[in-house]
């Protein structure tokens, strides 16, 4: 018992000398609730069958692996925590490993890979919303992460006009950002969904954006999305590529209108209503006619009234 008390003595004036208190336990408990986690994903069954590789990888079955995660993801929502879910790459994962001279077969060096995507890479945060919601979101953003570098990288590598000295990807992204300012601008109150595709050497880059203007004031958009598209159209300009870009607007009691432009010498040239109709109601990958949606208008591009562009030779 004299043990006891004098053992308990001893503790508190650890305690008091080291700033801490008999209810430290409690206090950690509450940090490690406000201290963010991450988690990386192995979305589809080739990126899981690439990490089986590795002996210190505890899964040999994707669908179990899916449910083990979607239960630790409930598990941290729970304790409040909040938790971000980012696409685990076993091909970058694999670079990132050499280039940093780690083992990859370690559960050190994924955790340290799964925190360094999450600074950098694509990620969703969990609300609570099940797995099979996650995986198409995650995915999508990180080929609209990869679309934004691919064509920043393009239109770095332009270098200056041999002319005037201007950077032509510079220059090329401000023609850009005017052109999606008076797209805008013109299109009028609605909730409008642009696509804008163009072709390069390599592949051909999309970029997707949402918008919704009231009747009054500006159209309001996401600034990382305005980006992108700023960024693939300034390719198309860059390059002289055959762009396109199409609009599709909704409003209350009315039916959607699907409007069309070509990138033509830096401004956006109106498509007519029938070449609206063909690009709408074509599959851009067999070409095969695809049926028209009902209650939708297809209608020819409108003016929107950019300045003419400054050519860059």
């Amino acid at each position: 018992m004299a043990q006891q008390e004098n053992t308990k003595h001893n503790s508190s004036k650890h305690n008091k000398k080291h700033g801490t208190t008999p209810h430290s336990p409690t206090l950690r408990r509450t940090l490690r609730r406000e201290a963010p986690s991450t988690v990386g994903l192995l979305v589809d069954k080739q990126d899981f069958a690439a990490m089986r590789r590795y002996r210190t990888f505890p899964f040999d079955d994707h669908t179990v692996y899916l449910h083990q995660v979607e239960g630790l993801l409930k598990a941290l929502a729970a304790q409040g925590m909040h938790t971000t879910i980012a696409l685990f790459d076993p091909e970058d994962y694999a670079e990132f490993c050499a280039e940093s001279g780690l083992d990859a077969d370690t559960g050190a060096s994924r955790s340290r890979f799964t925190a360094e995507i999450a600074s950098a890479g694509a990620t969703v945060a969990y609300t609570g919303q099940r797995l099979t919601d996650v995986i198409p979101l995650l995915v999508s953003r990180a080929v609209r992460q990869a679309t934004w570098e691919y064509a920043t990288l393009l239109l770095a590598d332009l270098g200056a006009c041999a002319d005037c000295g201007q950077d032509i990807g510079r220059a090329a992204f401000d023609r850009a950002s005017h052109l999606l300012m008076r797209l805008l601008e013109t299109a009028g109150p609605g909730a409008h969904h642009l696509v804008c595709s163009t072709p390069t050497e390599n592949d051909q880059l999309l970029a997707v954006l949402h918008t919704h203007r009231d009747t009054t004031g500006p159209a309001r958009l996401d600034t990382s999305e305005g980006a992108e598209f700023a960024t693939v159209l300034a390719v198309a300009i860059a390059l002289e590529s055959p762009g396109g870009v199409v609009l599709r607007t909704s409003a209350p009691d009315s039916p959607d209108r699907v409007h069309g432009w070509r990138l033509a010498h830096g401004t956006l040239a109106p498509l007519t209503a029938g070449e609206v109709f063909n690009a709408y109601c074509t599959d851009a990958e067999t070409g095969e006619p695809v049926s028209p949606e009902s209650g939708v208008e297809y209608s020819a591009g409108f003016d929107i009234g950019a300045d003419p562009a400054e050519r860059h030779h």
